[in-house]
C-alpha cells in the first residue's frame, strides 16, 4: 500500500493511522527498519514534527522502536502485540513457557481435529528441517526451525486468534527454547525428536487426545529442566560456560 498525502485537520492521527496500516498489512514487516524521516515526510507531505509526533506514539505504545545511529525499526505488528511483549519482558522463562504449554497443548487439539492435507504436507516438512537444522549444529537454524514447528501447528488449527496470539509471543518463547538447549540436560531432551514426531503422527491421525498428550510430554521435558536449572540463560550453563558447544556456537551431539 503506498503512503497517501495526509490532508485533514488531526494530522498525527491520520499518520500514526497510515503507519499502523502499513505495519498491519505486513509492508512493514516486524523486524525491518522504517523510511528515514526526511522520506516520510516527503510521501506524507506533511511535516518534520507530525512525523515525529506520530513515531514517537508508536514507540509508545511499542510498535516501533528506535535504535540509537541506526534509525527505527518494527518491534510488533498490532498494539496489542506490543503489549504482550511488554507483558512477557516483565516474565520469568518458567511462567512464559507455562503458557506456551497452554496454546500449544491447544493448538494441536485443534490441529488434529481441523488440519488439512496441506496443512499436513507443510508440517512434515516443518519438522524435516528441524531436524536438518539440529544435525547441522547451528543452535540459531535450530532455534528457528522449532518455531516454525510450532507455528505451523498453530496455524493448522485454523484458529486465527490462537495464531495472532502465539505469533505475538515469539520473542519469548524463543528465550524458552534457547533456555532448555542450553541447560545442561541430555540432548534427546534438547532435541526431542520422538516428541515432535508424536505430535505429527497425532495430527496426521487426527486423534486429538494423542496430540495434546504428545505436546504436553516434550513441554514437560523441558520445564522440568528450566526448574532444575533456575539460573541456566540461552547459551550458558550454571558456571558461565558455553555447555555443548565449539567456537561457532554449533551443539556438539554427545
Amino acid at each position: 500500500m503506498p503512503l497517501r498525502s495526509a490532508a485533514r485537520t488531526n494530522l498525527v492521527d491520520l499518520v500514526i493511522a497510515q503507519m499502523e496500516s502499513l505495519i498491519g498489512d505486513g509492508e512493514w514487516k516486524v523486524g525491518e527498519k522504517i523510511p528515514a524521516e526526511p522520506l516520510l515526510v516527503e510521501q506524507l507531505a506533511v511535516g518534520r514534527n507530525t512525523v515525529r509526533e506520530a513515531v514517537r506514539a508508536l514507540v509508545h505504545t511499542g510498535m516501533l522502536e528506535p535504535r540509537q545511529g541506526d534509525g527505527t525499526y518494527v518491534r510488533a505488528d498490532s498494539d496489542f502485540g506490543a503489549a504482550v511483549q511488554r507483558r512477557l519482558r516483565r516474565a520469568g522463562v518458567l511462567e512464559a513457557y507455562e503458557v506456551r504449554a497452554s496454546l500449544e497443548r491447544d493448538a494441536a487439539r485443534y490441529a488434529a481435529e481441523r488440519r488439512t492435507d496441506e496443512d499436513l504436507a507443510t508440517l512434515r516438512a516443518a519438522l524435516a528441517e528441524r531436524t536438518l537444522a539440529w544435525e547441522s549444529g547451528n543452535i540459531t537454524a535450530f532455534v528457528d526451525a522449532d518455531m516454525a514447528f510450532h507455528r505451523t501447528v498453530a496455524d493448522a488449527a485454523h484458529n486465527s486468534v490462537l495464531a495472532e496470539l502465539y505469533g505475538h509471543l515469539s520473542d519469548a518463547l524463543r528465550t524458552t527454547v534457547q533456555s532448555v538447549i542450553g541447560a545442561p540436560v541430555p540432548d534427546s531432551v534438547r532435541h526431542q525428536r520422538e516428541g515432535h514426531q508424536a505430535i505429527v503422527d497425532a495430527i496426521e491421525a487426527r486423534d486429538p487426545e494423542a496430540a495434546e498428550a504428545a505436546v504436553l510430554a516434550h513441554l514437560n521435558e523441558g520445564m522440568t529442566a528450566l526448574r532444575e536449572h533456575p539460573q541456566t540463560g540461552p547459551d550458558t550453563d550454571a558456571h558461565g560456560d558455553t555447555p555443548h558447544s565449539d567456537e561457532s556456537g554449533a551443539p556438539h551431539h554427545e
